[in-house]
């Protein structure tokens, strides 16, 4: 896409206007892997928020009213509009993301299948008809929009995580402001924006702010106008949000970090299992809420799964985002690089082995592969977002459970075994909102609950799910008849 794309959508969307923040200061959207300034962004100020909110609440109310196959055509458009900017919208996510060619591909084939779930769930806020003890009394239960939906995006798949909860929340009759990650203003914010208003949704019904907590603080979730915040992103940031919205009696749908673990078991096929771990550590840069950070393999396969593991890994070209071999972009920006690299010096103090060394090179850090990580070392409970795997042996199913539990989070995760039921029966013992039997870790599909347990979240999207987050429920009940009143 060229250059005069990030000129064109490097402004705030805020009530069908495209225009500069009023901030006194300026986002600098920077592509990672050669450093290109790609755009200059005037911040938005509390009061831009406010603005947003503002036209956000007003649009709902006619749009809530909308007849839902009017809506529906929007999000059918909506989707040929990604069909047909496929190509565009790659070149986007490579060039502000780093994103691999698979990663782009990857990214906007699950945005679109969650394209058509919106055009569905238009059609699916179904009301019921429920008994009632008193005689002539019909109870109505409706599910009306909540009203306006705050949208927190983070910068590893900013067009699906977008997309996602924006676009649900869109078809269930709400308005949305959206904050995309500063790091992914475009990617997350104005070019789903721009997509929409070309798709022919009412202007000011979307709204994207451009900004950060130094300028704004706490206005985004604090503001009286949303009902709901949506956030993916860190733990330790969706505890302020629940924290903050806790006080005002918000909802709020977190989806925070992870610290997934694939196990191997004794039966697996190794091959397969290399190939599933390989894919689940190494994707995006490692930049998944759902990655692998830990591999456990059982001692009696190790060897060989070891071996396999590594011979793989040293296949992975790191490089350029834009040739379509590469298979290992750039991280999104030095703090991270510094971060991951900082992550293989401490497991090599502590006295890990390390199989491979990644070489960093600004933002490029190559895949790393760690063993004989000391049980009490704190990388094994924490997220690591890079490129870097930790393959950990066990003895038997007793302790594979115990390890995947020692974890504060509870994502997802897999295991690999030649017996289903075994499979299954193992993933019930694991404390995740989500786990696979012979895949990999990293899964997301429309119609499935998608969320965490512990430190990984509160709340779900996907499914019903949704249906939950971002509608409410009111009871209007009609007596035909007349009551009897005791006084």
């Amino acid at each position: 896409m060229s250059s005069s794309c990030f000129t064109d959508l490097a402004q705030q969307y805020i009530d069908g206007e495209w225009r500069p923040g009023t901030g006194s200061w300026d986002i600098i959207d920077f592509n990672p892997y050669d450093g290109e300034k790609l755009a200059s962004i005037p911040i938005a100020t509390a009061d831009e928020v406010d603005q947003a909110y503002r036209a956000a609440a007003r649009v709902q109310r006619t749009w809530a009213r909308t007849n839902p196959y009017a809506q529906r055509a929007v999000f059918e458009r909506m989707l040929r509009l990604v069909e047909e900017r496929e190509a565009e919208i790659t070149e986007v996510i490579t060039a502000e993301l780093g994103g691999t060619r698979l990663k782009a591909a990857f990214e906007i084939g699950l945005a679109k299948e969650f394209l058509r779930d919106a055009a569905q769930l238009t059609l699916r806020a179904e009301g019921r008809i429920l008994p009632s003890p008193v005689a002539g009394k019909e109870n109505r239960l409706y599910r009306v929009p909540v009203g306006v939906v705050g949208v927190i995006s983070p910068f590893n798949f900013p067009f699906l995580l977008s997309i996602k909860p924006v676009a649900a929340a869109l078809a269930l009759g709400n308005g949305v402001v959206l904050k995309p990650h500063q790091d992914t203003p475009v990617t997350g914010g104005t070019l789903i924006a721009k997509l929409f208003e070309d798709a022919g949704l009412p202007p000011g019904l979307l709204n994207v702010v451009l900004t950060d907590i130094a300028e704004i603080g706490d206005a985004f979730i604090e503001h009286p106008v949303p009902k709901v915040v949506s956030f993916t992103g860190s733990d330790k940031v969706g505890r302020h949000i629940a924290t903050v919205c806790a006080a005002q009696l918000k909802r709020t749908v977190l989806e925070l970090g992870g610290n997934s673990a694939l196990v191997v078991l004794d039966d697996a096929d190794l091959d397969y299992a290399v190939d599933a771990a390989v894919f689940s550590r190494y994707a995006d840069q490692g930049q998944v809420c759902m990655a692998a950070n830990r591999v456990l393999v059982d001692r009696a396969v190790a060897a060989e799964f070891t071996a396999k593991f590594v011979a793989k890994v040293r296949t992975l070209k790191t490089g350029d985002p834009r040739d379509p071999q590469t298979v290992i972009g750039p991280v999104i920006n030095s703090l991270q690089a510094n971060a991951i690299t900082a992550t293989v010096e401490q497991a090599e103090a502590e006295g890990a082995t390390v199989l491979i060394r990644g070489k960093t090179t600004d933002n490029l850090v190559g895949p790393s592969v760690l063993t004989d990580v000391p049980a009490d070392s704190s990388l094994l409970r924490k997220e690591i977002f890079g490129p870097v795997a930790l393959l950990v042996p066990f003895d038997g199913e007793e302790e594979a459970v115990r390890l995947v539990n020692d974890s504060p989070y509870g994502l997802s995760g897999a295991v690999h075994t030649a017996d289903v039921e075994r499979g299954v029966a193992f993933a019930k013992r694991i404390e995740t909102g989500m786990f696979h039997v012979n895949d990999g870790t990293i899964h997301d599909e429309p119609l499935v609950p998608f969320g965490g347990e512990k430190n990984s979240g509160i709340g779900r999207l996907g499914g019903e799910s949704t249906l939950d987050a971002f509608t409410t429920l009111k009871w209007i009940s009609v007596q035909h008849g007349r009551s009897e009143f005791p006084f």
